[in-house]
């Protein structure tokens, strides 16, 4: 039995503990990390999200893009993604060695997800317990996981979402969906599912937004048997003492993103390992910079910050005089169509004597200023984009229809593909992108952690299981 009473749940058949590692996309979690979490009883997640494979000596195959165009390269990426889904979940099921559950976790907004997913289940059959989607509205979830007899586990941030997914699809195939994940959008890493009606600064106590979901649930006809996982800042289960075993909440199982990033079967390189370690409190940043479009939440890194002040070299401008746009632009730009304010032209002019001497236009009407070398590499990385998600407003790349979003691609964004695959195989880890949950400050002060010990997953799933 685990801390105050936990009990083990019934998942796909077998007895588990209500502890789930949290999917990180590209390589963040592995067959290592996941097989690992489920050999110690609990439900392990493959990342479906541009997953490694291997070649014939064990080494990782580098994701390199042939094709000439973008619809090439977008295929190359699915193929890779199908290729190595299926690998990390083989070797996750052989490491688990018949314990606790694998579940998938792929992200709906990524390009190719659909086909990703189909491909991996096909590839996989009688291995995977249950898929976890969120990043959108992954309405198809269920016929999908009914076509490959698959539980499925939508992940959401509100009541509101469940009940439209629940009426438009889940409905009709109430049977397979094991467990709804609640992920908090302010605490969690990664991608977070903010509303337009949600401030970013003020974070919302979970409990009355999970108090909220299960009453929807239930509203719907859906039996309390079938758990909330609470998703999103979960750190040590003491702090969510009154959420175990609540009649209100019904069953609860916990997600654990962050905690194990920490543990010696992780995949992540020891230098992003050594560095969890140092961060406090605010250090990691609730942003609006990924293409997706979406809120996620990465560690404050020089990357980061080179995102943050590239927004604030930023002007409106219009295409005509009109109203305070009295002058026109001198500086960072080629032509004469350019009207700005005349305090802005002033910041134009001294943004650009400090180098920053390229102007480029963003989707909103305005410009922000960046270095020729800053402007050189979005270009590239523009151009070299391979589709990795379904809408990216960094390239204007659309998965389907006539592959474009019809806006103008965003400079004010970065390539996630690129920033992801880089730091998970041991590029800088102030140069990438570094997601993290709000939580990740306490490794700094757990006892757990101190001296610089590394549990292994099973040390970290029974460490979680006596509260701390």
């Amino acid at each position: 039995m685990g801390f105050k009473g936990l009990q083990p749940i019934l998942y796909g058949g077998r007895e588990v503990w209500p502890l789930v590692e949290g999917g990180k996309g590209v390589a963040a979690t592995n067959h290592a990390s996941s097989g690992a979490w489920a050999a110690a009883g609990g439900i392990g997640t493959v990342s479906g999200v541009n997953a490694d494979s291997y070649d014939d000596d064990g080494n990782v195959i580098p994701q390199i893009y042939h094709a000439a165009t973008r619809q090439g390269r977008h295929e190359e990426l699915i193929r890779y993604a199908i290729d190595g889904g299926i690998e990390q979940v083989k070797r996750a099921y052989d490491i688990a060695n018949g314990k606790g559950a694998i579940n998938l976790n792929v992200l709906w907004e990524m390009g190719g997800a659909q086909a990703v997913l189909e491909g991996v289940l096909e590839g996989t059959k009688g291995l995977i317990t249950g898929v976890t989607c969120g990043a959108g509205m992954p309405y198809k979830l269920s016929e999908i996981a009914a076509r490959h007899n698959v539980h499925y586990l939508p992940i959401v941030s509100s009541g509101r979402a469940f009940r439209a997914l629940w009426k438009r699809a889940y409905s009709k195939v109430p049977e397979l969906m094991a467990a709804v994940v609640y992920e908090d959008p302010w605490l969690a890493g990664g991608h977070n599912g903010l509303s337009n009606a949600e401030d970013p600064t003020k974070p919302q106590d979970p409990y009355p937004r999970v108090k909220q979901l299960r009453e929807t649930m239930r509203a719907e006809g859906v039996a309390d048997s079938v758990p909330i996982v609470m998703a999103g800042g979960v750190w040590a289960l003491r702090e969510w003492e009154n959420w175990i075993d609540n009649p209100e909440l019904g069953s609860i199982v916990f997600q654990f993103g962050t905690r194990p990033l920490l543990t010696q079967e992780s995949p992540i390189p020891q230098e992003w390992k050594d560095h969890l370690r140092t961060l406090e409190p605010g250090d990691v940043l609730l942003h609006k910079f990924s293409p997706t479009g979406f809120y996620s939440s990465a560690v404050k890194n020089k990357f980061l910050n080179a995102l943050v002040d590239r927004s604030e070299r930023q002007i409106a401008y219009s295409k005509v005089e009109a109203g305070d746009h009295a002058v026109q632009l001198d500086v960072g730009v080629k032509g004469k169509n350019f009207w700005v304010t005349n305090c802005d032209r002033e910041r134009a002019r001294a943004w650009v004597a400090k180098g920053f001497t390229e102007a480029l236009r963003t989707p909103d009407d305005t410009l922000v200023f960046v270095t020729p070398e800053e402007r050189a590499e979005i270009r590239k990385d523009q151009a070299d984009c391979m589709g990795c998600l379904s809408h990216c407003g960094f390239s204007s790349w659309k998965d389907h229809d006539d592959w474009s979003t019809g806006r103008l691609a965003d400079p004010r964004s970065f390539c996630i593909q690129k920033g992801l695959q880089q730091i998970a195989h041991g590029g800088s880890i102030q140069d990438n992108l570094m997601f993290a949950g709000h939580a990740a400050y306490r490794f700094k002060t757990d006892p757990f952690y101190s001296n610089n010990f590394t549990p292994t997953v099973k040390e970290l799933v029974d460490r979680i299981l006596t509260g701390d």
